[in-house]
């Protein structure tokens, strides 16, 4: 038996301010799309906003159902859109961010795991990595340089 260690790491940014040019606007489109969330059963708003390589911007916010397995998070909302309307563009940045109605969310919200699997299968077919910046309703943002940091485990087509 042996233990194998894996570690990952961030670039922590304390406020919108100190991010890059581009990934404030790519973030403020995020909040902007947050804030059209359809979320009337868990209160939890989350806006995503992608970068792609033909420099167009694609949206998504979480879309719920009375039937919770029918909702759609907000990042498989804008990958597959992106993939849709544009199947050949590369994702390349990333921006989450997610706040409650009913308490302020100051701690940065990473992608839930079905949406980091859905991340990874585009960084995967890509062959890009994917830089993901996430961040609650207000506060720091984190910044990972591709989903493995999130997902370092990677299921894909290999082990099919």
């Amino acid at each position: 038996m042996k233990k194998v260690n894996i570690e990952t790491s961030f670039t922590v940014f304390d406020n919108i301010q100190e991010l890059p040019q581009d990934i404030q606007l790519l973030m403020e489109k995020a909040i902007e799309t947050r804030k059209k969330a359809y979320a009337p059963y868990s209160k939890f708003r989350v806006g995503a906003a992608l970068l792609l390589d033909n420099n167009q911007i694609v949206v998504g916010s979480n879309q719920e159902n009375a039937a919770y397995p029918s909702g759609l998070c907000a990042e498989r909302v804008a990958i597959f859109q992106a993939g849709s309307i544009y199947p050949d563009a590369k994702i390349l940045k990333m921006a989450i961010t997610a706040a409650s109605d009913v308490n302020k969310t100051v701690s940065p919200i990473p992608p839930c795991g079905a949406c980091r699997q859905s991340i990874s299968e585009y960084e995967f077919k890509q062959d890009t990595p994917i830089e993901v910046y996430f961040m609650g309703e207000e506060g720091s943002i984190y910044k990972s340089d591709s989903i493995k940091n999130l997902l370092p485990l990677t299921f894909d087509k290999n082990f099919l």
